[in-house]
């Protein structure tokens, strides 16, 4: 597949790196609050430019996740490097404003039957909870990121029609989310689905203002994410080590990992200021720290070479 001519610049791609918490909220194993830490600032040393830190949800929701204030407020913040949070409404909002949170992110999906069944919420009701979440954050200087879930697939209603990937994107980003992920969250998409629906929802919402996010379920992950780079797209969500697993899908293999994602960029003469090297040694860290092997195959093909 053959990359575009890049736009001035067009050849850097932006990584957010959600390890710290779509990884981790999904692992079953129990992270200390000191690991969380480490593995931020080890992430934050390789040139990530986008770290995603925790959740402010309900601890009875994410318990992995119930330590995100300590968290926050324990991680080294180097200049340049964002670490945004996920909020679901209000309450975590004002948490993670507590200990000086700049970027937030919402969440909603494309499928109403997960939304029904994840949130107990429809689309629209689930919008409505944290549009004042939207309205707080304009008016704090707070930057606010909008994550679309099941735009490929969902567990529940199965395929998800593309003119409702496209009504709640464009609806998040009017509403002001300066970016907006995509989310293959079973990882069912194959390229030209995943290509497709990206070109329908940048007919309606700028493409520079959109970020795809793949899980690795099919095994499908990096070729969907060539063939949305072939589309234009610059920004790319991955998890260290491949963290995580999607509990919607019984044997998932969770986020595409990030050191796949880096290699394969800097294959295609694309940059992403990542060090690959030391994004590998993280991953292979964070493996040991949740007792398995990492699920990097890049992380596990550096280990081998040395």
């Amino acid at each position: 597949m053959t990359l575009p001519s890049p736009p001035p610049d067009g050849d850097f791609v932006r990584i957010v790196e959600v390890g710290p918490r779509d990884g981790l909220q999904n692992e079953k194993t129990q992270v200390a609050t000191a690991d969380k830490v480490a593995l931020i600032d080890r992430l934050s040393r390789t040139g990530l430019l986008t770290i995603e830190a925790t959740s402010f949800v309900s601890p009875k929701w994410v318990p992995q996740l119930a330590d995100a204030a300590e968290v926050f407020s324990a991680i080294q913040r180097r200049p340049g490097t964002a670490c945004p949070v996920l909020v679901p409404n209000e309450t975590g909002y004002d948490r993670a404003r507590a200990v000086g949170v700049e970027e937030v992110a919402v969440f909603t999906a494309a499928s109403e039957a997960f939304n029904q069944k994840n949130i107990n919420a429809s689309i629209d009701a689930s919008i409505e909870r944290f549009r004042p979440v939207l309205a707080r954050a304009a008016a704090d200087g707070v930057k606010v990121r909008g994550y679309v879930s099941t735009v490929l697939g969902c567990p529940y209603q199965g395929e998800v029609p593309l003119a409702d990937v496209v009504r709640v994107a464009k609806r998040l980003h009017a509403l002001g989310c300066y970016e907006i992920s995509l989310g293959d969250t079973i990882g069912v998409g194959t390229p030209r689905k995943a290509a497709d629906m990206l070109k329908a929802v940048a007919a309606e919402v700028p493409l520079p203002a959109l970020a795809v996010h793949f899980h690795d379920t099919y095994g499908q992950a990096l070729a969907n994410l060539l063939a949305c780079l072939d589309a234009g797209v610059r920004v790319v969500d991955a998890a260290v080590s491949g963290a995580g697993g999607c509990p919607y899908a019984k044997g998932a293999s969770g986020n595409v990992a990030t050191e796949d994602v880096v290699y394969l960029l800097h294959g295609q003469g694309l940059r992403t200021g990542v060090d690959l090297d030391l994004l590998a040694e993280t991953g292979r860290w964070l493996a040991t720290r949740l007792g398995r092997e990492t699920g990097s195959r890049v992380g596990k093909a550096l280990a081998a070479a040395t």
